[in-house]
């Protein structure tokens, strides 16, 4: 006998419309109007195949839809033992072992099929779907899933980086050692680059995070991040990204880890290796005759300098300090160290403008050993807006920039002091003939100073390496266009040690002179200090600076989190729902309380039960009605509706005994049921039509301590540690979930489960969370120290609270969990509710706090 519960079609509209046609086709057929499509075969929802009786068989599942064999037996199986998710309707079902042919056919489907193929009939229009109405955010998205997910790979964990304070320079520049060697431990989310332990690295501060000190959300580590980058100009972005990638294609340049913020000063820095020895402390011992060593460094140098340039990558100026020296006697660059080195000139020429403005005389304060080269001192100065009255001809920056300032460096050992002496002396004076905005002057100071400079090299090398001395002065022409290529110094110093019999340059020389494009780092963003101030220019800049500052959280100008407490209950809050335009609280003083959504106000309380009420849950239907529950077994329907009655609309009860503490959840389905989980170990199902007892499902071992529904699967969560799941169709069991080999869970009791769509989460007494996504668990965290009472899961946000008294806001995004911050209450959370914008917080000492976000 056909059983239309088994076999019936995918709607009710198809299934009458292809009975009629099955009846008597022709006369249907003939009754479609012009332009009517006519309808559609029954196929398979996964393979779109037509149904037949041979190859593609429909079987009947236990939600009603029906599937063919083959595309069953492919389907991914989840977790759980003999379950299966329907692809029509994503509801978790019974599945036999024996596999889909021990399922029953769809035989009415196939003899529809078989009547639809003679007629050769047309296509039913579909309806069109009616668009869904999301509720507005928590928070608002400051930041976009795609950038979060470009990003959140170079965030260093927190508790990764342990900083020398000893050594900061105005908290610009600090050194720091890695001490956790695993940058993928649970504290944060992974580098893209492996750092070892008791590794040094150097951090150059890149952004800084602000807030407001009456804030109610403490934004989480990796929040702090995301805001400091987001509110970056984009520009910023774009040099940070080239920074980053660049390190990591180049073994010339220190690797840049990623970003690591500073807690205690709030500063985000930019994390490179640092190597234990630099250039300078080897040309500071080793100045040598050898010109062989001179040629080494030379080598080395350009090299280094080739590889910069190969990222697009241009200093403009390089100090000593800048380069590292590997064991193999490598040398590598640290861009942190060349942004110092920017940070230095630009803040000693900031000093400098008010001297200059008073027409005094003061020898300028320059590390002996940094060579900036002439066109990006004008650049510096030029953004102090200062006029010159010389025209600076080809004098741009571009990658022969960086030769003048390794061909200083390649000088400095090959003549000593003598040349730091005078070549600090005559940028000096620059700069302050710069800043005067006087041209002239700034060209007849480099004339003299190249005159000095030759003469220092002719006392050097005499007669001899008359080449290399002419190719080290091209080098230090004012016209960039002039100088060499970096190559072409490479192929000079290589010469000095060895003349190759094949010339094997001529292709690398070609590619590299063939850039047209450059960024230069010292006149980007991040060579600028930051400072926090109040003045802000036309550009978004504050005092010349990058602003990374204004508007990190939006919050900070009249638009932070509220909280508004509710004030009524006598003791602990116990359940929380929202229906019919209020908001209904039970708490264990024993009543319900009714609160005006849109006021906030105080409506109605009912009385009624003996014992603490333990579970609150809302019957959308109209009018609404409460269901309460308490620790004595009872049961109260009431009915949402002004004015209020008194008594209830039903009264029900459990079976009374000694040994058990009553009622501790509840939960609703659509299909007519109401759910209690009780200290009896078992959940009863209730008719929400006649009020009486329909089944009773046992399994668990302890207490019921939380319950809920989603797509058609009733979720049991137990002081037993484990979940089970049950169909609602027919109360029946479908899987348990963390029942460990040992039979007890590892995570203790679950004291609160919430499902949406197709996430479940589970809230553990030792304060772990587990989540499973899609039937497929993911790896479960610890979220708070104590146990989490409430859990509460809407669209991508996910609140927990519990004993430590903080409620941790979370975000989930598919298969990865991101801590947005907590709020830090004063009482045990107990209860937990998200509606329309709002975080309703039930508390331990009787208050209901409801955070919003807006003015």
């Amino acid at each position: 006998m056909f059983d239309p519960h088994l076999h019936r079609p995918q709607s009710t509209t198809s299934w009458f419309l292809l009975f009629l046609l099955y009846q008597n086709p022709r006369h249907q057929y003939g009754t479609l109007k012009e332009g009517m499509d006519p309808p559609e075969l029954p196929e398979c929802p996964v393979c779109l195949q037509s149904f037949d009786g041979e190859s593609i068989i429909p079987r009947v599942l236990a939600c009603g839809h029906s599937t063919c064999e083959t595309c069953l037996i492919d389907l991914p199986k989840p977790p759980f033992p003999c379950t299966i998710r329907c692809p029509a309707c994503t509801q978790l079902v019974s599945y036999p072992p024996q596999g889909p042919s021990a399922l029953p056919k769809n035989i009415d489907l196939l003899r529809i099929s078989s009547s639809l193929v003679q007629s050769n009939p047309n296509r039913l229009n579909p309806k069109p779907k009616t668009p869904t109405v999301s509720s507005p955010d928590f928070i608002p998205n400051f930041w976009s899933h795609e950038f979060y997910y470009n990003w959140k790979e170079w965030v260093i964990p927190q508790d990764t980086i342990s900083v020398d304070s000893s050594v900061a320079l105005d908290g610009v520049l600090l050194n720091g050692m890695v001490i956790n060697s695993d940058a993928s431990s649970s504290s944060g989310p992974s580098s893209r680059c492996s750092m070892k332990s008791h590794q040094k690295v150097s951090l150059f501060k890149v952004g800084f995070f602000t807030h407001n000190e009456e804030e109610k959300l403490n934004y989480s580590y990796i929040a702090k991040v995301m805001w400091i980058l987001f509110k970056m100009r984009d520009i910023s972005l774009a040099e940070l990204t080239l920074i980053l990638t660049s390190s990591l294609k180049e073994h010339r340049i220190c690797t840049a880890y990623g970003l690591w913020y500073n807690k205690e000063n709030e500063h985000l820095y930019l994390v490179c290796e640092r190597k234990h020895t630099t250039l300078l402390n080897l040309i500071l011992s080793n100045i040598q005759e050898d010109i062989s060593s001179f040629a080494m460094i030379g080598m080395e140098l350009c090299e280094t300098i080739i590889q910069l340039h190969e990222s697009k990558l241009v200093t403009g100026c390089t100090s000593l300090s800048c380069f590292g020296i590997d064991d193999y006697v490598h040398l590598s660059i640290n861009l942190n160290d060349v942004f110092m080195v920017g940070y230095r000139i630009q803040n000693m020429i900031t000093e400098t403008l008010p001297i200059s403005e008073n027409k005094e005389s003061k020898k300028l304060e320059m590390e002996m050993y940094t060579f900036p080269s002439p066109e990006l001192l004008v650049e510096f100065v030029k953004k102090k807006d200062v006029d010159f009255d010389f025209d600076f001809v080809n004098s741009t920056i571009s990658y022969s920039s960086d030769v003048w300032s390794i061909t200083c460096v390649l000088l400095l050992f090959l003549i000593g002091k003598s040349f730091g002496e005078e070549t600090h002396n005559f940028l000096c004076s620059y700069i302050f003939a710069l800043i005067n905005g006087n041209g002239v002057e700034c060209k007849g100071l480099y004339m003299t100073w190249l005159d000095k400079i030759s003469c220092l090299l002719d006392t050097r090398l005499g007669s001899n390496y008359v080449l290399m001395k002419d190719l080290l002065q091209k080098c230090l022409c004012l016209d960039t266009k002039t100088r060499p290529d970096v190559t072409q110094l490479w192929k000079c110093m290589r010469e000095l040690i060895i003349k190759p019999k094949f010339e094997v340059i001529g292709s690398f020389e070609e590619k590299t002179i063939d850039k047209s494009t450059c960024h230069c780092l010292l006149l980007g963003d991040f060579s600028w200090p930051l400072k926090k101030t109040n003045k802000v220019d036309k550009n978004g800049f504050k005092d010349g600076e990058l602003d990374v500052n204004s508007g990190v959280i939006e919050g900070i100008s009249g638009n932070s989190l509220k909280c508004t407490d509710l004030k009524g209950h006598l003791d602990c809050i116990s359940g929380l729902a929202i229906g019919g335009g209020f908001l209904l609280s039970s708490s264990f003083d024993k009543t319900v309380n009714v609160w005006s959504l849109q006021g906030l106000n105080h409506v109605h309380t009912f009385k009624g039960h003996e014992h603490k009420v333990m579970a609150i849950v809302l019957v959308n239907r109209e009018p609404p009605l409460c269901i309460s529950a308490d620790n004595g077994g009872d049961i109260f329907i009431w009915t949402i509706k002004f004015p209020f009655e008194e008594k209830p609309f039903q009264r029900l009860n459990e079976e009374k005994d000694w040994r058990y503490s009553g009622i501790h959840a509840l939960a609703v389905s659509e299909a007519g049921y109401f759910y209690t989980g009780s200290g009896d170990k078992s959940i009863k199902a209730w008719s929400m039509h006649d009020y009486t007892l329909s089944c009773t499902m046992t399994g668990h071992k302890s207490v019921v301590s939380t319950l809920a529904v989603c797509n058609e699967v009733l979720y049991s969560g137990s002081w037993d540690g484990t979940i089970r799941l049950w169909c609602l169709s027919d109360h029946s069991p479908l899987a348990v979930l963390g029942e460990e080999a040992s039979g007890t869970s590892t995570f203790g009791s679950i004291l609160s489960v919430s499902a949406n769509n197709q996430t479940l989460v589970a809230a553990h007494e030792n304060g772990h969370i587990k989540i499973w996504n899609k039937d497929v668990p993911l790896n479960p965290f610890s979220a708070h120290t104590n146990s989490i009472f409430s859990i509460y899961m809407e669209g991508q946000w996910l609140f927990s609270g519990g004993w430590n008294k903080t409620v941790l806001v979370q975000k989930l995004s598919g298969d990865d969990v991101t801590q947005i911050g907590s709020i830090v209450g004063d009482s045990v959370v107990t209860a937990l509710l998200y509606w329309n914008g709002k975080l309703f917080v039930g508390q331990a000492d009787r208050l209901i706090k409801v955070y919003s976000f807006g003015g």
